[in-house]
């Protein structure tokens, strides 16, 4: 069980680094805050943190984050900065 998760961790770890890139980048965040965002965009959406990540990344890839993951993405901004 252990070995299995931590293979999960190895093979999800890219694409949660690249997408934490593009939040820094995008929104003028460090690395923990970006991790922040993620983390809450997460557990908003009910979604696993790869999947928001994935999303992420493919967004730079099409230019434009959807709707919906924007308006999550933003009031997990305005969460962290607010307190």
């Amino acid at each position: 069980m252990e070995l299995e998760q931590l293979r999960h961790a190895m093979e999800t770890r890219p694409v949660i680094d690249q997408a934490k890139g593009v939040l820094m980048a995008a929104y003028s965040l460090s690395p923990e805050d970006a991790w922040k965002i993620l983390v809450t965009v997460s557990q908003h959406s009910n979604t696993k943190l790869n999947a928001v990540a994935e999303e992420i990344v493919a967004s730079t890839q099409e230019g434009v984050v959807d709707g919906r993951l924007r308006t999550m993405i933003e009031a997990a901004l305005k969460q962290l900065r607010s307190g």
